[in-house]
């Protein structure tokens, strides 16, 4: 049996279809469990229902369980997790020490949430669990004092992946790089050492494969797999970007794992070859031109999506073949602005949610030819700094994170 796993399907019994619990969602493929979604927008973009203001800067994006809606900001120093009702109404804020203040100040992270427990990662790496309810604190851990963490120039930004009784985490050491704390006590149940790379910015995903668990996540400099039940290092590919720009989360699907890079790295295919607890990886393909920085990447029907953010600045958007990396089309459904080149999406009910570093989104189906347009909306004041929070379509609504707010938008049919 073939298929990625992530923390509800082994955490949780069942997903109501309006929970998005940690980030990209149930199974952290970037994909919506909604159904009866509109197919067209109004002029002007579908029915805003609130907005909430005040949450703090930051880049996190909204997790949803439990009817609450979390995320985290930056507020006067401090790194701040927020909790909302489902209208937008402020239920409780509580901070986990202070926020990153240094190149693109706010907040990275965005909260998991699992058996009414809430764990975040702040920027400078103290990893924190929380009571989902009222926020009331269990436990904590600072990475950079306990396994040596080492800084990278934009901040810790991985969100905790949490399965089975483990929490995951990234200090990248020199000598720990990877450890799973008890996600009830934050006691420490596996180091990984070995790998010797810095942290990079892409949040981890479990895997499955011919009856071998292992995570698989983006350190500065490569790609690694790790057992699962004991954290022993399986195997490293090499995968140096500008600056260690490793922030695009893997994809997994049918024996191949898809990473990406910006400046040109662009996007590779690895075969895993699993033999009973061990694997190897080997290129399968590579597509120069989907160099993918930080908008994240979908898989759907064998095609994989995304912004190509220096390959093709002209038609940015593209669509490329899952099983050889050939690309299918390059498109301009929506610009970005000229000084960052960056676009993230979702995808729920056939559709793409496609959204701009400058506060603009635009419905649209994939043909192929190209991405057709058939809704969009513009952010009212977006606030300084650049959108690069993924968006979120749960339960009927697409949510948008910018600036120290986040709206709510109704996107279903009835």
């Amino acid at each position: 049996m073939k298929y990625a796993i992530s923390l509800v399907l082994l955490a949780v019994v069942s997903v109501c279809p309006a929970d998005w619990p940690q980030f990209h969602g149930p199974n952290r493929d970037n994909k919506s469990l909604d159904k009866g979604l509109l197919k067209t927008w109004p002029k002007g973009g579908p029915k805003r229902l609130w907005e909430s203001s005040g949450i703090g800067e930051g880049y996190s994006t909204v997790a949803i369980a439990g009817e609450k809606i979390y995320t985290t900001g930056s507020i006067k120093g401090q790194c701040v997790i927020t909790a909302m009702d489902m209208d937008g109404k402020k239920l409780w804020s509580k901070t986990n020490g202070k926020a990153w203040g240094k190149s693109y100040p706010g907040t990275r992270s965005t909260p998991t949430i699992t058996d009414g427990m809430l764990y975040h990662l702040s920027g400078i790496g103290n990893m924190a669990c929380m009571k989902a309810d009222d926020g009331s604190p269990v436990w904590s851990v600072d990475l950079m004092a306990r396994f040596g963490g080492r800084d990278i120039i934009w901040g810790l930004a991985e969100s905790p992946l949490v399965f089975d009784d483990k929490v995951i985490c990234t200090p990248g050491g020199k000598d720990v790089s990877i450890v799973a704390l008890d996600r009830k006590t934050g006691k420490v149940l596996w180091r990984c050492k070995g790998v010797g790379d810095k942290p990079g910015y892409a949040s981890p995903i479990l895997v499955e494969y011919k009856g071998l668990r292992q995570i698989v996540t983006v350190m500065s400099e490569s790609v690694v797999g790790l057992r699962a039940s004991d954290g022993k290092l399986l195997w490293r590919y090499p995968h140096k970007v500008y600056f260690d720009e490793n922030i695009t989360t893997p994809i997994f699907h049918d024996g191949f794992l898809i990473v990406s890079g910006c400046v040109r790295k662009g996007t590779t295919s690895l075969r895993l070859n699993v033999s009973g607890d061990k694997c190897s990886v080997k290129k399968q393909w590579h597509n120069a031109m989907l160099d993918n920085k930080q908008g994240g990447l979908i898989l759907d029907r064998g095609r994989i999506y995304g912004y190509g953010e220096s390959g093709n600045r002209t038609a940015p958007w593209m669509c490329i073949d899952f099983k050889s990396g050939r690309s299918i089309f390059k498109s301009t459904p929506v610009k970005s602005s000229y000084k960052y080149k960056n676009g993230c999406l979702t995808f729920a009910d056939g559709m793409f949610y496609l959204y701009s570093d400058d506060g603009k989104m635009v419905l649209a189906s994939a043909t192929d030819k190209g991405f057709e347009v058939t809704g969009s909306l513009r952010i009212k004041a977006p606030g300084k700094r650049p959108t690069w929070a993924h968006p979120v379509v749960s339960g009927g609504r697409l949510y948008i994170r910018s600036g120290d707010k986040v709206t709510a938008y109704n996107v279903a049919e009835k």
